[in-house]
């Protein structure tokens, strides 16, 4: 039997292009050399004097940022996001096509190499039948002599680039909302307790009311007032438990699930807020994920232009053959007969009314849009931090003058409801009073979960945490 080593003789042809092919590797490219757009970059924040900025972090990974809230539920229901999450998902697959498009791009700088097989039987009813057997190595290759396949290749990498960007930008912003649906659910449960609370106060006032009423004491306007504002204050209740569902069923498909197959136990209400330590970064260019993609987005509509540039020259293509034919199949090793080719193409466009100059310039103006993009990005950014740093420092401030007025309506609550027993006020008084108590403790309530969600939008607006390296 033949030996198939023998067949190395057939690939010598081929060996002779590996020169010519190291020659044409180093093409030039005909692109612009990229750099990194200007954006306006202030050393602090207007709203909080002292933060420093920040080394470049863009692709540390946030951590666990939830855990700063010190709640376990939520830890528990915001390590779900990342593996349940359909949004989520749909990032990552985004992402592996992105990197897969990298893989096919870079696949074009090497040469295809082809195997092809061929065997037929034929003859005469007098002669009788022969045998013929062929086999054929081919391989082709367009030699990146401008850039242009080097150049889809770096669009390639900077869109898979700018598709990692966006699914951290996916995750951080699931994580966020499930966050803050999470915290409008205790929040809920606090402001449902406080009603039960309230309701349980409105009807020993009503039960005191009717006590007065039957003793001739009170008038029958006074009962029927006590009666509607017991009314209200149960109307409220069923508002919020409606309100409690809907956020519950938002969680629910933020963890990729039915609403019907998950609930949310009540819990105390947890209404802690992280502290926002001096030192925290400002030069949110390193850190968040949405301005990270809008600038591979740049990057990648550069290396568009050199891919259009490359249109003003000539297409070059090599080509290479190598085989044999025989009428058995050990003829197909041998070298004696073995039949090559080798050939050379090349296509220049002469006249095209303008299509490539058009082209050049539209891929010109798609760059021009990406960093005018990049830089409202940054500084849609910086105003979105700015916002909720202000908000933050303000609520601060609120929710102590909340907490004062809500025990000073709870004081004037229980004054006006002993004097209304001793005879010395009318009913409405007492209404009036416990109206603006029950007020008061609510906005207090919404005050503290405020908070909350502005720490969550800070967090976000800060591209996930704002622990510096």
């Amino acid at each position: 039997m033949s030996n198939p080593m023998r067949a190395i003789p057939l690939l010598r042809p081929l060996l002779h292009l590996l020169p010519l092919a190291a020659f044409l590797l180093g093409g030039c490219a005909v692109g612009p050399a990229y750099v990194k757009p200007t954006t306006p970059e202030p050393l602090a924040f207007k709203e909080a004097q002292g933060w420093s900025p920040a080394a470049p972090a863009d692709a540390l990974d946030r951590g666990p940022w939830w855990m700063l809230f010190n709640d376990p539920v939520l830890n528990e229901l915001a390590a779900q996001v990342e593996v349940s999450n359909q949004n989520v998902a749909a990032a990552v697959a985004s992402y592996a096509q992105a990197r897969s498009q990298v893989a096919q791009q870079r696949a074009a700088l090497f040469p295809s190499v082809s195997l092809s097989t061929s065997g037929e039987r034929s003859g005469t009813r007098n002669a009788g039948a022969d045998n013929n057997y062929r086999l054929n190595i081919g391989t082709s290759w367009e030699p990146d002599l401008w850039g242009r396949l080097r150049a889809s290749v770096g669009a390639a990498s900077a869109n898979a680039q700018a598709s990692a960007a966006d699914l951290a930008s996916a995750r951080l912003s699931a994580q966020g909302e499930l966050a803050a649906n999470y915290f409008v659910v205790r929040q809920t449960d606090a402001q449902a307790a406080l009603l039960a609370t309230t309701i349980e106060g409105y009807q020993r006032v009503l039960q005191i009311t009717r006590n007065r009423f039957d003793a001739g004491i009170a008038t029958k306007s006074d009962v029927l007032q006590a009666q509607t504002q017991l009314s209200n204050a149960r109307i409220d209740a069923l508002s919020l438990a409606r309100q409690r569902a809907q956020f519950e069923h938002a969680i629910a498909v933020l963890l990729g699930k039915a609403p019907a197959d998950f609930s949310l136990a009540s819990a105390p209400w947890q209404a802690f807020v992280p502290e926002i330590p001096v030192g925290v970064p400002s030069a949110l260019l390193q850190r968040r994920p949405d301005i990270a993609a809008a600038e591979r987005r740049v990057a990648s509509a550069n290396e568009q232009i050199g891919i259009a540039r490359s249109a003003y020259y000539p297409n070059i293509g090599l080509s290479a053959s190598v085989g044999n034919s025989g009428s058995r199949v050990s003829d197909l090793f041998s070298a004696s007969s073995a039949l090559w080719s080798f050939g050379l193409n090349a296509a220049q466009t002469l006249f095209n009314a303008g299509a490539t100059r058009a082209s050049v310039a539209g891929a010109e103006a798609s760059q021009q849009a990406a960093v005018a993009r990049y830089r409202q990005t940054v500084l849609d950014a910086f105003g979105d931090v700015e916002n909720q740093l202000s908000a933050t420092r303000v609520l601060a401030q609120q929710l102590v003058l909340r907490r004062e007025a809500s025990d000073s309506a709870d004081q004037v609550e229980a004054q006006i409801l002993n004097r209304y027993k001793a005879g010395q006020v009318s009913y409405s008084e007492v209404v009036q009073a416990q109206a603006s108590a029950l007020s008061a403790r609510r906005a207090l309530v919404q005050a503290q979960g405020d908070r909350q969600s502005t720490a969550i939008s800070l967090i976000q607006a800060l591209g996930g945490g704002w622990q510096a390296q």
